[in-house]
């Protein structure tokens, strides 16, 4: 039987300068350039203010890590968690002649005497069903 070598650590960055990775030279390269771009195009004061602003948060995309993430990471789940509705509410909403089409089922079957217990058939999961599609319109009692 041949044999494969797995490959190992598979989440770890290369390192392409010290202990800094592609990913964080990227970064900071970005923002050294836009704050050399800032410095010229800008006043010293505004400079200094948006420089300040964008070194740190460079700084922390590049170095900081949450839960062991990388912070990009960490910031797309959070957009995601904002952005997401935390309730999901399943409203159907049917027409007229859906609803009609429902209600021309044939009725169901008498209900079982009470000392014989009974389990749930397809026949009556599917009347449950469109009871709850149609809002309590339809019931199996019509």
């Amino acid at each position: 039987m041949q044999q494969f070598t797995v490959p190992q650590f598979i989440d770890v960055e290369d390192k392409i300068l010290g202990p800094i990775t592609v990913r964080q030279f990227v970064i900071l390269l970005v923002v050294g350039l836009t704050d050399a771009l800032i410095y010229r195009f800008a006043d010293f004061t505004l400079f200094l203010f948006l420089a300040i602003i964008l070194t740190m948060s460079g700084i922390a995309l590049a170095f900081v890590k949450i839960n062991g993430r990388p912070f990009h990471y960490f910031l797309l789940n959070f957009t995601q968690t904002v952005l997401r509705p935390a309730l999901r509410i399943w409203n159907k909403e049917l027409t007229s002649a859906e609803l009609a089409a429902l209600m021309e089922k044939p009725p169901a079957p008498p209900p079982p005497s009470s000392a014989v217990k009974r389990l749930p058939t397809a026949t009556r999961l599917s009347e449950i069903a469109l009871m709850v599609n149609t809002g309590g319109a339809f019931s199996p009692e019509d």
